[in-house]
């Protein structure tokens, strides 16, 4: 495969496991071909979609800029060595640089002081980390910008930020996103499929637009394919039964003598001729059509999805599910919360305003119903143990016939479900983390999600939807993403304030 990623912004897109995650990580040099090579011109900027879970990191430390800072305050304090010159070079603004990078991604509050700085990850939103980690890379200012879902956790206010910063770089910016609006702001799409990649002119709707033409194409050709497939074996059947009277006849005349014996050979041997031709003929073109046929099938897309069905549990009307009353929240909100029955609460509010701890205090309490918790960090793996050791610790009860079945729901077939957790991309990561939630034991009547759409491709997160839409329990999600909420059927919606919670 010889494929060119020229400049400009292109969006990566694949299914779910076609290996998006993994062609940004040979891009960058994370991981090594097994064969042929791969060249960057320029510097290179890598956001990983796993930062989260790097939580014992300091705030500097993903700016890059610790080293450095560090140095600075010896030389300022006058206890410098030699060596702090060097590691400053000519970076004696980088946190001028920094602080401006934050306030245009809205960011600044975090430098109002010094110590902000020295703050730890797990200090910080899903939101907040990944946009550090976006700074930290145009801090460096590379030629080459490579995103893995960059706006995964972040409010509608940021990822208008983003978008703005994205567009206004430079270089060249490879994404892999199911964010569509973001993907609709590219110049190009790189489809990865079938280990190969295709180059497509336009944004995202434009790819789409020509797959779905190529698609009933496909579709006409396998109709016209197959009708040819049944004429051409029509036509065999009708040739054989000729031949076969033929051959009756032949018999017949040879066995009542009524032609010299050697006129009577040679019209058995040119008959025998004649009839091979004809079936191997007809024999031809029966193997044509199967192979159009076959030729037609394989352009007619099969990918591989995810398939989600919820535990089918159920809370009734008037039950009581949630009870949380003046609970003060680490920074700072007092909150009070009631649900009763399969209500469907959506919590909203801006990056770093405490949804996520507003989650764990809900399953402090904790609730009144079975429940099980989809964290955003998605954080809950034995990361020395496999996928299926994974899963089959929370559900002791399950066969292992049911749960490697449950697993190659969620892609997780054969021996993909014996790698070890540490091993799993982000997507990979959420669909092993669903598996894990609908084998639960006792089932869940209470599912909370905290950010649910991360990592899935837009067909998963369709499935996905589906599923959550069917439930017949309660749902505490929090999301970004209007259009899901609403396609899941939230009954209230819930804004997280410094004042509380918010109608």
């Amino acid at each position: 495969m010889h494929t060119l990623l020229g400049p400009g912004h292109i969006g990566l897109v694949g299914a779910n496991g076609a290996g998006k995650s993994t062609l940004l990580r040979l891009i960058a040099g994370d991981l090594t071909p097994a064969r042929g090579s791969i060249t960057v011109t320029g510097e290179l900027g890598y956001l990983r979609q796993d930062l989260g879970l790097a939580v014992g990191r300091r705030v500097d430390d993903v700016l890059g800029i610790a080293e450095v800072r560090a140095a600075v305050h010896r030389i300022e304090t006058g206890t410098a060595a030699a060596s702090d010159f060097e590691v400053v070079g000519v970076q004696w603004d980088v946190e001028e640089r920094a602080v401006a990078l934050l306030g245009r991604l809205g960011l600044g509050y975090l430098t109002r002081s010094v110590e902000q700085l020295d703050r730890r990850l797990d200090t910080l939103s899903g939101g907040e980390t990944v946009l550090l980690g976006l700074i930290a890379q145009l801090l460096a200012e590379p030629d080459v910008l490579l995103l893995d879902e960059p706006t995964n956790n972040l409010d509608r206010a940021a990822r208008t930020r983003l978008y703005e910063v994205v567009a206004q770089f430079a270089g060249t910016v490879v994404v892999v996103s199911h964010d569509r609006e973001l993907l609709d702001r590219v110049g190009g799409v790189a489809e990865l499929r079938g280990g190969a990649v295709r180059m497509f002119g336009g944004n995202y709707g434009d790819y789409q637009q020509i797959i779905e033409q190529e698609q009933e194409a496909a579709r006409a050709a396998i109709r016209d394919a197959r009708s040819d497939v049944r004429k051409q074996s029509r036509e065999l059947v009708q040739a054989r039964i000729k031949l076969d009277r033929r051959q009756r006849y032949g018999q017949k005349m040879f066995e009542n003598k009524r032609e010299p014996k050697i006129i009577m050979g040679q019209r058995k041997r040119a008959a025998e001729v004649s009839a091979g031709k004809l079936r191997n003929n007809h024999l031809d073109k029966v193997d044509d059509a199967k192979e159009r046929l076959e030729q037609a099938e394989e352009m007619l897309r099969d990918d591989r999805e995810i398939r989600v069905d919820l535990p089918g549990t159920r809370i009734y009307a008037g039950q009581g599910v949630i009870a949380l009353h003046d609970a003060e929240l680490a920074n700072g909100p007092v909150v009070s919360l009631a649900i009763h029955g399969p209500e469907r609460l959506a919590i909203t509010g801006c990056n770093g305003a405490g949804k996520t701890t507003l989650l764990r205090r809900i399953i402090s309490e904790p609730p009144r119903v079975p429940w099980r918790l989809l964290p955003q960090r998605l954080d809950i793996f034995d990361e020395s143990r496999t996928v299926y050791e994974n899963v089959a610790a929370g559900a002791p009860h399950a066969a292992p016939e049911r749960i490697r079945a449950q697993l190659a729901r969620f892609l997780f077939r054969g021996a993909a479900a014996d790698i070890p957790a540490a091993a799993l991309s982000g997507g990979e990561r959420l669909r092993a983390a669903l598996a894990m939630l609908l084998l639960a034991e006792p089932a869940p009547g209470l599912l909370i999600l905290d950010e649910p759409t991360n990592n899935l491709d837009l067909v998963s997160l369709g499935h996905l939807t589906q599923a959550l839409a069917a439930f017949r329990g309660a749902l505490v999600v929090v999301s970004h993403d209007q259009r899901f909420l609403g396609d899941i059927g939230v009954t209230r919606q819930l804004e997280l304030t410094p004042a509380g919670l918010m109608e």
